[in-house]
């Protein structure tokens, strides 16, 4: 599994290459700022290694502890944290479960304090004609998101295969389950033949 680092190199690397695509793709520079910031943002911040102490967790500073909760409740390389589309919109659920909480909790002091009165109706509204309006810039910005977390689970994935493929050859990327349900059944075999021994 590469480093932390080496995921960095990855995603600067590979930036202007997805900025290149975009642009050509689309003929749009606003479009391909959105996807290539989500790409950055995504590779460098916003990736699926948020789920343990990680170069990623630590660049939040002294918000990183509002990822405390994701990282109790999902085990390392799990498929909700290192899934593809999955673990990138998990993140954004959460991340905006805990911006929406943000915004209620400052608006409700705001009504008390500055006398000012703004029904959640209001809210909703802008909240949904914000979605309809800009709907292709959301998705360009969640493409790039995804993007970046791609580039980083691609690298873990491809640099395990090739660990196993140094190690075992073509077996060793296709016999990968295999391999480990043998070795667990001969540890327990062995295990028992220990304790048989012990107990004589």
């Amino acid at each position: 599994m590469p480093s932390g680092r080496t995921h960095d190199r990855i995603t600067l690397w590979a930036l202007p290459v997805v900025a290149g695509v975009c642009l050509w793709l689309t003929r749009s520079g606003n479009v391909t700022l959105l996807v290539a910031g989500g790409f950055l943002f995504g590779g460098l911040m916003f990736g699926p290694d948020l789920d343990i102490y990680s170069r990623q967790f630590q660049r939040w500073g002294v918000l990183r502890w509002i990822w405390l909760p994701y990282q109790k409740s999902l085990r390392h390389r799990s498929f909700l944290s290192h899934g593809p589309i999955i673990g990138t919109m998990l993140r954004v659920l959460y991340l905006s479960s805990l911006l929406a909480i943000l915004a209620v909790v400052i608006l409700a002091v705001v009504q008390q304090l500055g006398n000012v009165s703004v029904s959640w109706q209001d809210v909703e509204g802008s909240l949904g004609r914000s979605l309809a309006s800009y709907g292709t810039e959301f998705l360009a910005l969640f493409l790039g998101l995804e993007l970046g977390a791609m580039s980083h689970y691609l690298s873990d994935w491809g640099g395990s295969a090739y660990k196993r493929f140094r190690k075992q050859g073509v077996k060793g990327l296709l016999s990968r389950g295999k391999i480990k349900k043998r070795k667990v059944i001969n540890r327990g075999r062995g295990s028992a033949r220990g304790r048989r021994g012990k107990r004589r």
